[in-house]
């Protein structure tokens, strides 16, 4: 038996596994393990899992996901994402469709702080269901939005995804970030105008609401001169190159929150702005930038009176529950794919797909189309960490035109769009059973009525970023 055969087989063993409803983690370690010694032999098996187990995850580049983990859950229980809530109310509510479209722009600031998918879907389920019912959003629609906008939590950096991609994959964590945030941008951006379209076909979707905020949250006069002054400074800098890149757009962000936002989303934007700014300006690499996040956040939840010792606690618990079931399926699909490399799999598909003359793109489009099948069954993790082994190699095969490094950051953020659709899309979509957990009123059936314009958004956004890769590859060559 060919070793391509025996791959094949090892792939169907593991979705047997599966179906009979084997974790994931355990059904690529027993498949991997037991490939592995019948291609070598049981002593190799035990002698690669000796030292392969410990050095694996002794890696210092491993600690970043930990703290990611820890600063999203801090994040979850600390009220922020109300405060995000009723910032964007307070801008939107009034517009047709402004409910759905303020809970989407909360999520995208949530998620510039969290990082987790299903830690954004939860804590907004929680904080946006019941404004969403006061202001007569159709139940299924709001669910949807939910679903839809929780995925901005893994769409817009800093991403757990993202670096478990980084590492499997072997790319720079940092670049990887930079690549992310104009594709999550974009992502928000559709979902809203996804929301304007829906609404304007079916006014009853969401009907405009009167919110008036609190005074408390009312921006100081001096705010909107002040914003505008250094939005049109930071432009102009920029453009005559006495400021850097960094420090251009820093300093137009500020002006953009004093413009728009009150003052009660400062401390949330501040830490994206510190995290994710200081990874981008290389002030400090991404494991740095995660302890800066977690630590501020502590401390700004901590003072704010938001995070009491049991939040503390349960945020604790929580990251070492997640971070040991990431690390699990981390291992599993180490070994399985050290099995996949004794069958030299990898490297007969890329030279098999080399020969067929087939173009590269209609190999990308053909991926993807098996992430969308796979996201159907499996979670996003294991999906990921089950490909990569062998879709990397083919990848960077193919010729796009673009350097190596380039092709391996482009091809990770469309993998993670395509995560993106499988999280809400049916007939699984994880995001959309969280949601119905929380909504037990709503029925499933209406969820997914209403996470489809968001998804036929998502659709149209990986198509651009296809046809496009200068979309993902901009901002990295511009700041390196």
């Amino acid at each position: 038996m060919s070793g391509f055969s025996i791959a094949l087989l090892g792939f169907g063993a593991m979705l047997l596994l599966i179906a009979a409803r084997m974790p994931i983690a355990l059904a690529m370690l027993a498949v991997g393990a037991a490939g592995y010694a019948w291609l070598s032999s049981p002593h190799a098996l035990i002698y690669y899992l000796q030292t392969n187990a410990y050095s694996q995850f002794a890696s210092y580049t491993l600690s970043v996901i930990p703290l990611f983990v820890l600063m999203g859950a801090l994040a979850e229980r600390s009220g922020i994402a109300a405060t995000l809530l009723r910032a964007a109310e307070h801008s939107l509510s009034r517009l047709r469709g402004g409910m759905p479209m303020a809970v989407i722009v909360a999520c995208a600031g949530f998620g510039a702080i969290c990082g987790s998918s299903v830690a954004t879907t939860a804590t907004f389920g929680r904080a946006a269901l019941p404004e969403l019912r006061r202001a007569k959003v159709d139940p299924g629609f709001g669910t949807g939005t939910i679903a839809a906008g929780g995925t901005l939590g893994i769409l817009i950096p800093p991403s757990v995804i993202l670096v478990i991609y980084a590492i499997t994959a072997e790319q720079n964590i940092a670049k990887l970030f930079q690549a992310a945030l104009i594709p999550g941008l974009l992502a928000a951006a559709f979902y809203i105008l996804a929301i304007a379209v829906a609404v304007r076909r079916s006014p009853d979707l969401a009907p405009p609401v009167d919110f008036t905020p609190p005074a408390a949250t009312r921006r100081p006069v001096w705010a909107r001169p002040a914003g505008a002054v250094l939005f049109l400074l930071a432009a102009g800098a920029w453009l005559a190159g006495t400021l850097g890149a960094i420090g251009g757009v820093l300093l137009a962000i500020l002006g953009l929150l004093l413009l728009f936002a009150d003052f009660a989303v400062i401390p949330a934007a501040g830490i994206a702005v510190v995290v994710v700014g200081g990874i981008y300006g290389q002030i400090f690499t991404p494991t740095e930038g995660a302890a800066v996040g977690a630590a501020i956040m502590l401390a700004v939840g901590s003072m704010q009176g938001t995070l009491n010792l049991d939040d503390i606690k349960q945020s604790f618990l929580q990251t070492a529950e997640t971070t040991g079931m990431i690390f699990l399926i981390l291992l599993g699909a180490e070994v399985f794919g050290a099995f996949l490399a004794l069958t030299q799999m990898p490297m007969t598909l890329a030279a098999m797909i080399g020969e067929s003359a087939l173009p590269p793109y209609a190999v990308i489009c053909g991926m993807m189309l098996a992430y969308i099948v796979l996201g159907a069954v499996m979670d996003e993790l294991a999906m990921i960490l089950l490909t990569l082994p062998v879709f990397i190699p083919v990848v960077l095969s193919l010729n796009f035109g673009m350097p190596t490094e380039d092709v391996a950051i482009w091809f990770g953020i469309l993998v993670l769009v395509v995560v993106g659709i499988g999280l809400t899309a049916p007939p699984i979509g994880l995001n959309v059973f969280i949601i119905n957990k929380i909504a037990r009123d709503v029925p499933i059936l209406s969820t997914y009525r209403g996470v489809l314009p968001f998804v036929a958004a998502d659709f149209i956004r990986l198509a651009i970023l296809l046809a496009f890769p200068a979309l993902s590859l901009w901002l990295v060559h511009l700041l390196n």
